[in-house]
């Protein structure tokens, strides 16, 4: 048997200085069977990601002179075509894959494989794996951590059960970190599959034992484990997370960042009606729909804030007869005109002309419609610029124009039907139909939101569009986008896009366990919550005497920053599907998990940073990180961690859980601290700076 190893290190610099090595180890004594093609199928990896991760020598069995002969033509073929395209290098072997396996055993390294011409076949692109690629994939996104584990899993699984070569790494964290940080879950599943067709294999955990085997060398696993009936438990190597956050230091935590499928996406939230003031119940829509917003914008996604505003329609033919006659201001004009169009049917009658005239565009009720927005308008930026919230509103005025012609192309498509007078899209499923036009020719919101979605996918060319309302809307949701889905306007898939999703939330409660309100059975006012809010900090911040240290600039800034933090993320922190009570006393809490904690926390990390006299760029230069306890091993990890979540929680809306991981790390700081001030040691400065990096987001 004659083997032929080739060294393609050194192709990723595409440079010919290290090229290709031909060694011939003649006069073996035994020949190894040749695997059949289906089996290397199975097991075959394309050169092109080995290539772009540095590399990796391996062995050819030739079991005859014939294929020998085949091989050497088959290499001056390549070397050939090589060297004409020399400036695509890259692209050359891409197309020419190159088959390989890798046995799990790093002493006794086997790697079997045929190269063949590019016309024979084309198979899976994936990644061939070795210690020096697995060295590569340090650079690699953070993000994209269990799949790099998975990966390793799929080698190892294509070759302990050759005959299932389309098994999917089961990927998951250990529920118990005393047993490691990451499993494999494969082994019952393939047990029973393969149990009873002449294996060798006794049992899932023996199947379990061999996946264990069979891993390729490693420097991102320092140990593997067998539980239970063949779980393959995997330790982290400290040194691999170690290169990882230091990775991070360096390049910043924006090279962090996870690629999502979207390149431009719109968040609609808030969305408060006008001339009536923001309550209580606009909160979660503004705080939810705008961490969303900023997850995705971190993630690279163009996105578009929208703040989807009731600025038209039957309200504003009431609020303008009003204002006409009375000419009040505030909720009280919302009020006082909602109590007269109920109360007076002539008022009534002549409030609806009045929204004939201004979707006429009559001077005299546009320019009373404008004045109405600009003063609600007025007060809701306020209101924003408190939270630190930024939208733009396109409101449903906006899209109004756009409601006839979009309902000519529902119509084309045979979806509006006649219905008691109304116009109406009838829903598989429903008893009640979605009316778009109404009995006396007039829109709602359906046909709203209808011309904003057209103009969405067609206009603003968005992918994903987010709609963040409280969940008694869901049906109207539910509705709306099968009615989309049937006109073709959306994929009936919903892991394709362009796609819409609506983030629903529970409702805020009172102590009583009822709708949060004042004590007069009113809306609370969000504005009130929030004064409420910062005088309660600014309380406790004299109490402790800071009153006498800070300026009173210095005293007003923070008793914001704490109290409207508190307040979002006393939100955020609960799930966003159930109901939560507001609670001053518990949000304001400096124990537990509270904004409070958190911002003492990081308030805590700078000063560290601050007192140890460390530069913070000198650092990212020069700084080494090793991580010598449990302590520091853990902290670590769980940064790496955040990211791998955040880019799950983007997907699929629900940024709770990304919160709730930022009470993680203050409660493993201690360690940190006590070693920072005593022994100022530069690498634990890399820790707190990377925490401080994760808390800023």
């Amino acid at each position: 048997m004659t083997d032929v190893v080739i060294n393609v290190d050194g192709f990723k610099h595409m440079s010919f200085e290290k090229s290709i090595e031909i060694h011939l180890k003649k006069n073996h004594e035994k020949w190894m069977s040749p695997l059949s093609l289906k089996q290397f199928e199975a097991i075959s990896y394309g050169i092109q990601d080995m290539v772009s991760k540095g590399g990796c020598p391996f062995f050819l069995p030739l079991k005859s002179k014939s294929d020998f002969d085949f091989f050497s033509q088959t290499l001056f073929f390549w070397l050939g075509t090589l060297f004409i395209n020399l400036f695509s290098l890259l692209a050359y072997l891409s197309s020419a894959p190159l088959l390989i396996l890798i046995s799990g055993l790093p002493r006794r390294p086997v790697i079997i494989g045929i190269l063949k011409k590019p016309s024979r076949r084309n198979f899976p692109v994936k990644w061939a794996h070795s210690t020096s690629t697995m060295a590569a994939a340090n650079e690699e996104n953070i993000g994209s951590l269990k799949e790099q584990i998975a990966k390793v899993f799929e080698i190892s699984l294509k070759v302990t059960i050759p005959e299932e070569p389309e098994v999917v790494p089961l990927i998951a964290a250990c529920a118990k970190k005393e047993f490691g940080d990451y499993q494999c879950n494969n082994a019952m599943s393939l047990w029973a599959k393969i149990k009873g067709k002449g294996t060798d294999f006794k049992g899932p955990q023996p199947v379990g034992q061999a996946i264990m085997r069979n891993l390729p060398a490693s420097d991102m696993i320092e140990s593997c484990s067998i539980a239970g009936p063949g779980f393959v438990n995997v330790k982290l190597s400290k040194q691999w997370i170690a290169k990882c956050i230091q990775k991070m230091l360096k390049d910043g935590i924006d090279t962090w960042a996870p690629k999502l499928p979207v390149k431009r996406a719109i968040v609609d939230f808030s969305s408060p009606n006008i001339a009536k003031e923001m309550h209580v119940g606009h909160l979660r829509s503004t705080i939810i729909g705008d961490t969303l917003a900023r997850m995705l914008e971190y993630s690279k996604v163009d996105v578009l804030r929208r703040n989807h505003v009731g600025d038209w329609g039957t309200q504003f033919g009431m609020l303008i007869e009003f204002l006409f006659e009375k000419f009040p201001s505030g909720e009280v004009f919302y009020k006082a005109s909602k109590q007269r169009f109920d109360s007076d049917p002539e008022f009534k009658e002549r409030a609806q002309k009045a929204v004939v005239s201004l979707q006429g565009g009559e001077e005299k009720f546009r320019k009373a419609w404008a004045q109405i927005c600009e003063i609600s308008r007025k007060g809701y930026e306020k209101v924003y610029q408190r939270l630190g919230v930024h939208l733009e509103e396109k409101g449903e005025s906006f899209y109004n124009p756009y409601i006839p012609g979009t309902l000519d192309l529902l119509r084309e498509k045979g979806l509006i039907e006649e219905s008691e007078g109304a116009q109406v899209i009838f829903i598989e499923g429903k008893k009640i139909p979605l009316i778009v036009v109404k009995r006396d020719g007039g829109f709602n919101y359906a046909s709203t939101d209808l011309a904003a979605l057209w103009y969405r996918l067609n206009e603003e060319k968005a992918e994903w569009i987010i709609y963040v309302t409280d969940v008694g809307q869901r049906e109207h949701f539910e509705m709306f986008f099968t009615a989309a889905k049937r006109a073709g306007w959306l994929p009936n898939d919903e892991n394709k896009y362009p796609k819409t999703s609506h983030v629903g939330f529970g409702l805020v409660l009172g102590d009583d366990g009822k709708r949060f309100r004042t004590r007069s059975t009113e809306v609370v006012k969000l504005v009130d919550l929030l004064d409420e809010a910062k005088t309660r900090c600014k309380a406790a911040l004299v109490e402790r005497g800071k009153a006498a240290e800070w300026t009173a600039e210095e005293l007003e800034h923070t008793a914001e920053a704490v109290g409207y933090g508190a307040v979002k993320y006393a939100d955020l922190k609960n799930n966003r599907l159930t109901n939560y009570t507001f609670n001053f006393d518990q949000m304001l809490n400096d124990k537990g998990n509270t904004a409070v904690y958190l911002l003492y926390a990081h308030a805590r990390i700078c000063s560290i940073i601050r007192k140890s006299g460390k530069d913070i760029e000198e650092l990212k230069k020069a700084g080494q990180l090793i991580l010598e306890k449990d302590e520091e091993r853990n902290l670590d990890y769980i940064c790496s961690s955040l990211l791998r979540l955040w880019k799950r929680r983007a997907q699929i809306c629900y940024p709770m859980c990304c919160v709730n991981i930022f009470m993680i790390y203050p409660r493993s700081l201690p360690v940190f601290t006590l070693n920072a001030r005593l022994l100022g040691r530069l690498r634990k400065q890399a820790d707190y700076c990377c925490v401080r990096q994760l808390l800023s987001l």
